[in-house]
């Protein structure tokens, strides 16, 4: 296991000792199924994760750590934060859940109806938040 706590924001009820894996509906846009499991070595991208996540159950932040190899995640480090400061990653394997964060804050309602906002805008392009 690694030093560095990482997370993983999703709506989905689990428990420890699962499996978040690819293969299954994404959390986001068209629900294609998903190449990569996404995580995060900073609560503030698990949370935006855990807010963002499609479904009506409430928002968790699982304390993951990953069963393979990971990268950084291009969707972000590539294209809008050179040198990957979110900290945010990607794996084709399955991340195992060890803990659940049980207290966290999420973001202003503002500044999550502004990103909402944001991805709403850009679906209407046609553009993907996550492109494998």
């Amino acid at each position: 296991m690694s030093d560095i706590p990482f997370y993983h924001g999703t709506k989905a009820d689990l428990k420890a000792g699962d499996l978040i894996g690819a293969g299954y509906a994404s959390n986001y846009g068209q629900r294609k199924a998903a190449t990569f499991v996404y995580f995060s070595a900073t609560l503030d991208a698990a949370t935006w994760g855990a807010e963002l996540a499609q479904g009506a159950e409430r928002g968790r932040i699982y304390i993951v750590e990953p069963t393979g190899p990971y990268e950084d995640d291009p969707n972000l480090t590539d294209q809008k934060f050179p040198g990957n400061p979110t900290k945010s990653y990607r794996t084709r394997d399955p991340l195992r859940i060890i803990g659940e964060v049980e207290q966290w804050t999420g973001h202003p309602p503002e500044q999550l109806q502004a990103m909402q906002d944001h991805l709403a805008a850009l679906r209407r392009q046609g553009i993907e938040a996550i492109e494998d």
